[in-house]
């Protein structure tokens, strides 16, 4: 049990002084307690709730409670998920009572297996259910960069209807990717079989996919008069995906090998960005999105590693489009231990989970915070926007935890809050 003892610290004070305290992680209890979170969400259009490590079990039941809130009773429309763009269609026709409840492996193979079989089940339970259904969509490149077929695959069929001459290209592009993404599973995975690849069949597949690209939007006019502008819309988007991804493999290899820059990883990021700007533009009027991805996808700042910026995130790039009508949450954890991903070459995916002890919080971070407060055993929600300073006036705390380490920021300038639960809970449909 954390200690209770009240710290007279100003910055237990102050997370004493306006944390909220929640009930319940139960997402199918009463909701009165995240009323906190209809100030924090305002008039926003898209509010972005966070996890600050991947397979927590925790993490997925306070974002659905958040989901149902911001849906029920502040008129949230959408769920766009850290999931394939390509493959999110699919999953939505699910989530929306398509199919057999028992179909989740065959309408969205990844959320089966990728720690989401919960949440997606609750939704498709929620939208069966409530007079607040929610739409889904999928922001991010095939399976998080581990595959080109999920994006491929459905625009072979629509350029089967529209542009047959361009079908080559695409053949091209999918026989390379077989010769090494079969059975990769994630781009920890993929970028090493990548590697494997003769030089020369990497530049094939860099220039085939731009080439395929570059066919599409030249053809645009002619294509969206053949199969419609939806149709040609989400063909371009998949395509721009599987462009992403291949930039990924390089970008990822040559950081394995010390020769890239950091910097290139941020492709997926804007690939993400943009994706919930694709989403929100073509949404129905009033709609209003709720984005679910790790803290670090969502944070307003750049993330910083030893004085150079080294990420752009996704969340960087949407305060910068849509300013205010960006709210991000944070969501964290007070525990001494947390599932961890740890690189594994053996494993299909390229990495295991296992849980990993944590050093105590450091000084100054929200976890800190937390339990020196006397709230590090309870599950509460903190409003950031107007925070303590410290003597230079740098917005504080300054850290939060990330996986297994604490992430170094002026927490205030990266969220508009956080929710924090005081266990954390290996997600038991993982395989890996």
């Amino acid at each position: 049990m954390p200690d209770r003892t009240p710290s007279h610290r100003p910055l237990a004070d102050w997370f004493r002084a306006h944390a909220a305290e929640l009930t319940t992680l139960d997402p199918h209890g009463d909701l009165d307690d995240l009323e906190p979170l209809r100030e924090i969400a305002g008039d926003a259009r898209v509010v972005a709730v966070g996890e600050g490590a991947h397979f927590v079990t925790e993490f997925s039941l306070a974002r659905q409670r958040v989901l149902r809130f911001l849906a029920e009773r502040c008129g949230f429309t959408v769920l766009a998920f850290e999931y394939g763009f390509s493959e999110g269609f699919a999953l939505d026709r699910w989530l929306r009572g398509e199919g057999p409840d028992d179909g989740l492996a065959e309408a969205g193979r990844a959320a089966a297996e990728w720690g989401a079989a919960d949440f997606m089940h609750w939704l498709r339970d929620h939208n069966r259910t409530s007079r607040h259904p929610v739409r889904f969509a999928g922001l991010d490149v095939p399976e998080a960069g581990g595959a080109l077929r999920p994006a491929l695959d459905p625009v072979r069929d629509y350029l089967h209807d529209v542009g047959p001459d361009a079908l080559p290209l695409l053949d091209t592009a999918l026989e390379i990717s077989d010769r090494f993404l079969a059975g990769a599973g994630s781009g920890a995975a993929a970028a090493p079989a990548w590697a494997r690849l003769a030089p020369v069949e990497q530049d094939a597949l860099t220039a085939t996919l731009a080439r395929l690209l570059l066919r599409l939007r030249a053809a645009e006019p002619r294509y969206a008069a053949r199969g419609g502008r939806e149709r040609y819309d989400i063909a371009r988007r998949r395509v721009e995906g599987a462009c992403h991804t291949d930039a990924m493999f390089r970008a990822m290899h040559a950081l394995r090998t010390g020769q890239g820059d950091s910097a290139d990883l941020a492709i997926r990021e804007i690939y993400l960005a943009e994706s919930v700007s694709w989403h929100l533009e073509r949404g129905a009027p009033g709609t209003r999105i709720v984005v679910a991805a790790h803290n670090g996808h969502i944070q307003k700042t750049r993330i910083a590693s030893g004085g150079s910026f080294t990420v752009v995130p996704m969340g960087y790039h949407l305060a910068r489009t849509l300013g205010t009508d960006y709210r991000a949450v944070a969501v964290t954890h007070t525990a001494d231990h947390v599932p961890e991903m740890v690189p594994d070459e053996r494993s299909r995916v390229g990495f295991t989970v296992a849980d990993t002890p944590l050093a105590a919080p450091a000084p100054g971070s929200v976890e800190a915070a937390l339990i020196d407060a006397g709230l590090g055993d309870r599950i509460s929600l903190t409003d950031l926007r107007h925070p303590p300073r410290d003597a230079d006036g740098t917005p504080l705390p300054n850290g939060i935890r990330s996986q297994s380490t604490t992430l170094a920021t002026p927490v205030p300038a990266a969220f508009d809050a956080v929710l924090a639960v005081p266990t954390v809970t290996r997600d038991a449909s993982v395989r890996f």
